[in-house]
């Protein structure tokens, strides 16, 4: 049995959990908090959730510890340090800082002769292996990512740490007309603004400065500022009302020619009833992942472009052959 740990228990850290309860080769065997651990309720029976501090005392009684805290602030901090104790996973997904993070994990893991995986989810992740390989199948082309309709947690995660805030959601919505285009096999040049808008819903503290607020989210770097923003203020009844679902989904999309006019479109696609549930299912899987190269001898940072499926799967080999390939 592969023994996890979950250092943060949000929606993401929840979606963890009920992964791993799917997997016959893993159990839990604790989870981190910053919050009081009494006030903590989870769903797995026998385990204990204990404060976020006490973490080192439990270097050899997990395998794999999934760290579940926000891009923006969290897991540039917590992933190196945690590297240096644990074989770590997480879902940090900032693209624009990939390889800054890619470098400060890989340092602590190497030194301490363990893997950390960043960027593990469905993009960065899933949609970053499909770039990848339809690039390599049609070099003469362009490649296309859309995402949503629906719930992005790491830019809800965003709009919640700016001051005055109380809670939000934030959907990524495709500009229709572009994903048309795209299908199409027009190979239209796109950019940022073109190609997506952002629809914002916002619960803020009483008497909070809401012109100020809408500012900071708009002009976010690495989140909003590249892209045409809606920010709707609402009460904290209408969020949980008409907001508490996290839907989310998209598209990864390759037009491109073999030869003079022959063209080929390659699409992968995903539509997600819980984002956080299907990013905690792909944690899980290269948690596993992580065990086996580390068992391996492997060590320092990697990414999903260093694991084979065989790596990740919970069947043996040999069914792989006979029911997969």
């Amino acid at each position: 049995m592969i023994r996890i740990g979950i250092f943060g228990y949000g929606n993401l850290g929840r979606g963890v959990e009920t992964a791993i309860k799917k997997n016959d080769d893993m159990e839990l065997v604790a989870v981190f908090t910053r919050r009081n651990p009494e006030d903590l309720k989870i769903e797995t029976k026998g385990v204990n959730v204990y404060q976020a501090d006490t973490i080192k005392s439990f270097k050899d009684k997990i395998d794999v510890l999934i760290i579940c805290g926000g891009s923006r602030t969290d897991l540039p901090v917590q992933t190196p340090e945690l590297a240096k104790y644990f074989n770590v996973v997480d879902s940090f997904d900032t693209h624009a800082h990939v390889s800054e993070h890619f470098q400060n994990v890989d340092k602590s893991a190497r030194e301490a002769g363990k893997v950390g995986v960043i960027s593990t989810g469905w993009d960065p992740g899933m949609f970053s292996i499909n770039r990848a390989i339809m690039e390599s199948i049609l070099p003469n082309g362009s490649t296309y990512t859309f995402w949503g309709k629906g719930i992005s947690q790491g830019h809800s995660d965003a709009i919640r740490r700016v001051e005055g805030v109380l809670d939000a959601r934030q959907y990524t919505i495709p500009v229709e007309e572009a994903l048309e285009s795209v299908r199409s096999g027009e190979n239209p040049y796109l950019t940022t603004r073109q190609k997506h808008k952002r629809e914002c819903y916002v619960v803020v503290k009483e008497g909070a400065d809401k012109a100020r607020i809408e500012n900071e989210i708009k002009n976010m770097p690495d989140y909003f500022s590249d892209y045409d923003t809606v920010v709707n203020f609402i009460s904290a009844e209408e969020l949980k009302k008409n907001h508490s679902k996290m839907p989310h989904g998209g598209f990864v999309i390759r037009s491109g020619e073999t030869s003079e006019g022959v063209k080929h479109v390659i699409e992968y696609s995903l539509k997600l009833d819980s984002n956080p549930e299907f990013t905690g299912s792909i944690l899980v899987a290269y948690a596993r992942g992580a065990y086996r190269l580390n068992a391996r001898g492997e060590a320092g940072c990697k990414t999903v472009f260093d694991f084979a499926p065989r790596d990740i799967s919970p069947v043996d080999y040999s069914e792989l052959l006979k029911h997969t390939l």
